[in-house]
Order: C-alpha cells, then structure tokens, then sequence
C-alpha cells in the first residue's frame, strides 16, 4: 500500500530550497531509475547526475532559449540537482524505456523526502552543436539522444493537493472502462 500512496500523492515541484541533495540521496533515486522496466531488457539508457552549479546555469539557459522564454527565466526552478535521461539512438524503444526510467525516477525522489519535475526540450538540447559538446565534456561516446531532465531538490513549499478535478478520480471517465 506505501506503493500505491506514493503514486497517488506524488506532485511535480517548480519550487526547490538551495540546499544540496546528498549524494547517497541521489544515488538511491538513480538506482531506483536504472531499474525501470525496458522493452527486451536493453538497459540501454542512461542517466547522468549534474549537481555543478554553472553547468546547471548552462542547461537550463538552453533550456530557456529552446522554450522560447524571456532571460532570468529557470525552467529548471531552481532545483540543485538534474537527472539527465539519454536513451540510445538506435534503440527504438528509446523514448518508451527513458520514461519509465523518468517515472520510477520521480517516484523515488517522492519516496526519500525530495519533490521532482519532469522537464521536457532534452532531446532538441542533446541534438544541438552545445549539447553535443556538454556530452563529450562529460565523457559520454556513442549517439544519445535526450529524453527528459528529471530536476530535484527538496521542496520549498508545501506539496500541492491534486486538482478536484482530477481525472483519475472518477473511475466512470471517458478515460477508464470497466468489463
């Protein structure tokens, strides 16, 4: 059942405190990712922890500019930590197996006291001349493609309530049928 409340109450977080995450910490969330289900069992993804702050600054200003932003905008909110999710490219089922990695990811963070929020625009920043580049700074070969930023830190406010009118709750939805 601890299972099940956790994903019933985990929220994304756009809010962190400034205060680092300790490495086990984020050792046990990335643990929790790389055993996420795969399609045949590829393990073929990859996670890559940034915790240095002026390479943070780098991706969330990439970030920025591909969302389309005004300067001083965070689209990472933030948080003092970025999980990189990079699925092969000649994997087919790259983008499937990055988001199980991504879920498990952030129901981990929720587990161990953390918020988290799934960002998007991996894949056209690891796709660009810069991202490439970040990924050969980091020592990474091979053709990756990016499948989401997982950010997390601890939560400067109170987890939000989930909305009333959240789908899930009315098990009669357009979006659940029972036989």
């Amino acid at each position: 059942m601890e299972t099940m409340n956790l994903m019933l109450t985990r929220r994304s977080i756009r809010k962190f405190s400034p205060e680092p995450v300790p490495r086990t910490v984020v050792e046990q969330v990335i643990q929790a990712g790389l055993y996420a289900p795969s399609a045949r069992n590829s393990q073929s993804t990859m996670i890559l922890a940034v915790t240095r702050p002026d390479l943070i600054r780098r991706l969330s200003e990439m970030n920025r500019i591909i969302m389309g932003k005004a300067e001083g905008v965070d689209p990472f909110y933030g948080a003092p930590v970025v999980l990189l999710v990079l699925g092969e490219k000649s994997w087919p089922h790259r983008v499937y197996d990055g988001s199980l990695v991504m879920g498990n990811l952030m129901l981990a963070a929720h587990c161990l006291g953390l918020g988290s929020c799934w960002i998007h625009r991996a894949r056209e920043e690891f796709d660009s001349p810069e991202g490439q580049e970040i990924l050969r700074e980091l020592g990474v070969e091979g053709e990756w493609e990016g499948i989401g930023h997982c950010v997390l830190g601890y939560p400067q406010e109170q987890l939000p309530a989930p909305p009333p009118d959240r789908k899930s709750t009315r098990l009669n939805s357009s979006h659940v049928k029972l036989s």
